[in-house]
């Protein structure tokens, strides 16, 4: 069985509700997965907007050390470095330059630029990593490199 991501909120493909936008309440959205592989010892997440008009893919979250034990995130994770649950979780800067650049921020693509496409992908890993709270989704991907046993990835769909 492949490993698979999905959310209560929205269905794959599907757009993705105004409360996690920001428009909305700008809350993260609860996540599930199953079919983890065996020797997985902690995960990762990442959620971009590949359809953004800028040169690299928007990015919305970066979520990582999150406990292999746990096979779901609640709804509305506070937007700090370090999480006390999931327990160890640790969270990076998105694409923002202002305002909370740490933790999850919703869609909120240009006005009139048509549907954009929300990438939530999940990384099984395969040893723990060695980082700091507040990394970037480019050292997070290089810190995983070699230690991904699995991928799953979740598209929600927003536009203005």
């Amino acid at each position: 069985m492949a490993m698979e991501l999905s959310s209560s909120a929205f269905r794959a493909g599907g757009p993705i509700p105004r409360r996690y936008t920001g428009e909305g309440e700008d809350v993260s959205p609860p996540l599930e997965w199953k079919g983890v592989p065996e020797g997985t010892k902690e995960f990762a997440l990442i959620c971009d907007d590949p359809d953004a008009p800028t040169p690299e893919p928007w990015v919305h979250w970066v979520l990582y050390k999150i406990p292999a034990t746990v096979s779901n995130l609640p709804e509305g994770l506070p937007k700090t470095l370090q999480l006390s649950e999931p327990p160890g979780a640790m969270q990076g800067k998105n694409s923002w330059t202002s305002g909370q650049t740490i933790g999850y921020r919703g869609p909120m693509p240009p006005p009139g630029h048509g549907v954009h496409r929300y990438h939530f992908t999940l990384y099984a890993l395969d040893a723990p990593l060695n980082i700091q709270p507040g990394e970037t989704k480019k050292n997070l991907l290089k810190k995983m490199e070699g230690h991904i046993l699995a991928t799953a990835t979740l598209i929600g769909t927003y536009q203005r």
